[in-house]
């Protein structure tokens, strides 16, 4: 079933960010355009306004007249095709206005809309006489990613003192306006080392505040399991270079959704990028004040390993492991048909119980890839997991009458792959999905050369299982999760590779104790 050809990627979003310039490069359209590029996507730009700033503060604000901010939208949706929106600074009625008469006319398929009204610091950065205009676009929107000033400000409330009542907030915001609201928890915990930072070109006090965790929320979302509020953790970054983290999410944002069409999923993909945006955004040296993130620090010459190398150094580090999992009496039972028959039958029970959780790892796996083809390859692995595995778990179960019942085990493997796959990152959640392909094909791969070379099929109790290890379709299916996994390294950032590693090492440990369970709990 792995062996047809993979369909041919997808085409690339055409996002297009109407907002204003920064001329200093961090944030605006300028942070915009590098956020499209980095997820993937082909940015093309509208300028609302232009700034003269640098990482120090705003000097200047000029706004061109609104009609030639409608000249600029006509030009790029008569002749390209739009995928995306984004919206960042806009400034006054007038371009409001203009902005929303477009948006009725053209009717893009998704539209982020960033409402600058206020920095973090409480300064306004929108006219007052401009709000009931920002009120009406609100609608227009797909996904409104205001900071908590903002979120307040639309709401006519105090800013929220926690982050339940910033939760509260935004789902009142996403029933008033009957569209996806992100609320974000980076400001929650007060500024960090970014004290009295000056604002970017998209009106925000970007500065990363001090604390352990930095959550996002999407509220009126559907989500992947139809959830009306899906929370993401996220770590916080100690950094005073975060200058147009604000522009780079939701432009991410935007490309991302347009690639993979779900919020959640979506959020998933940009979290840990911009996550690395921060962390390795000293890297480039840039001003002597509020510097910007890092938007290609997953693309850097020389940063990532070569082609294959990571999935060798994963291969080694397993090495150990599948010399345990030889070593195994249940293995070694297995493999020459001395294995106890209750031992056999606790395995089987155990393994359909786990293919039930792992086949909705692999389904989330589907979910936040980044590529239409390894969308299909993990959505089909977790549908195997349901229709082929467990349907040959139970012909032998209904044979080997078993308790059915959740081993210690199996819950603790199950634990740590759902935890993997709520970690927001693709590339930590596939690498721990990893092991049950690799290891079980390499482990299943010896058995049946041994079974073969051991003649006297008749006689072994076991061979019609060892027999389905033979199967071409999950050897392919295997180098494919390995090739994956290692271009998923690949684009990651040093710190999530370090993740990944880890993801799998645990996974790895935990194929061992699952062979050797039976043993214990038989």
């Amino acid at each position: 079933m792995h062996s047809e050809s993979l369909p041919a990627p997808p085409r690339i979003p055409r996002v297009l960010a109407i907002a204003g310039s920064d001329p200093s490069g961090g944030a605006g359209i300028q942070a915009d355009l590098k956020s499209i590029a980095a997820n993937g996507g082909y940015g093309m730009a509208a300028i609302t306004a232009l700034t003269a700033q640098n990482t120090q503060g705003v000097r200047a604000v000029h706004v061109p007249p609104a009609a030639f901010l409608t000249a600029q939208l006509d030009a790029i949706s008569d002749d390209i095709g739009i995928d995306a929106v984004k919206i960042g600074m806009l400034g006054d009625a007038a371009v409001i206005d203009a902005v929303r008469g477009w948006l009725e006319k053209v009717r893009p398929a998704v539209v982020v809309l960033d409402p600058v009204m206020v920095a973090t610091s409480g300064d306004r950065l929108l006219q007052e006489s401009a709000e009931a205009a920002l009120q009406a676009l609100l609608p227009l929107a797909d996904l409104i990613t205001p900071n908590l000033a903002e979120l307040a400000i639309l709401l006519k409330e105090p800013v929220a003192a926690d982050w339940s009542e910033a939760l509260a907030q935004g789902k009142r915001l996403a029933a008033l306006t009957g569209t996806t609201v992100l609320v974000k928890g980076g400001h929650l915990q007060g500024a960090g080392p970014g004290d009295g930072h000056a604002h970017d070109a998209d009106g925000h006090d970007a500065a990363a505040g001090a604390g352990s965790g930095c959550p996002d929320a999407l509220v009126n979302t559907g989500g992947l399991l139809g959830q009306e509020t899906v929370v993401v953790p996220g770590e916080r970054i100690a950094t005073r270079n975060s200058h147009g983290t604000g522009c780079s999410l939701s432009s991410a944002m935007a490309t991302v959704q347009a690639r993979v069409g779900d919020w959640e999923a979506a959020l998933r993909e940009v979290k840990p990028w911009l996550l690395g945006a921060l962390r390795e955004a000293s890297a480039l040296d840039v001003g002597s004040g509020n510097g910007p993130v890092h938007h290609f620090h997953h693309l850097q010459a020389g940063q990532g390993p070569a082609a294959g190398e990571f999935a060798a150094a994963l291969r080694a580090g397993a090495a150990g492991d599948l010399e345990a999992i030889y070593a195994l009496d249940f293995v070694r039972g297995l493999a020459d048909g001395t294995l106890p028959e209750h031992e056999f039958a606790y395995y089987l029970a155990q393994d359909a119980i786990y293919l039930n959780g792992y086949s909705r790892v692999l389904a989330r796996a589907a979910a936040i890839a980044p590529t239409e083809a390894e969308q299909l390859f993990w959505a089909r692995s977790a549908q195997t997991c349901l229709e082929v595995e467990s349907e040959l778990h139970r012909s032998w179960l209904s044979t080997r009458p078993t308790a059915s019942t959740l081993g210690p085990v199996t819950k603790a493997y199950v634990d740590h792959l759902l935890a993997a796959s709520v970690s927001g990152s693709y590339g930590v959640l596939v690498a721990a999905a990893l092991p049950c392909f690799w290891l079980y094909a390499e482990v299943g791969s010896t058995l049946h050369r041994e079974f073969l070379a051991g003649g006297a099929p008749g006689e072994h109790p076991y061979a019609g299982w060892l027999r389905t290890y033979a199967d071409e379709d999950f050897t392919a299916a295997t180098r494919q999760a390995i090739a994956y996994t290692d271009t998923a390294a690949g684009r990651a950032s040093e710190s999530e590779r370090q993740a990944m590693a880890l993801a799998f090492r645990q996974s790895s440990r935990y194929e061992v104790d699952f062979f050797d369970a039976p043993r214990l709990y038989a």
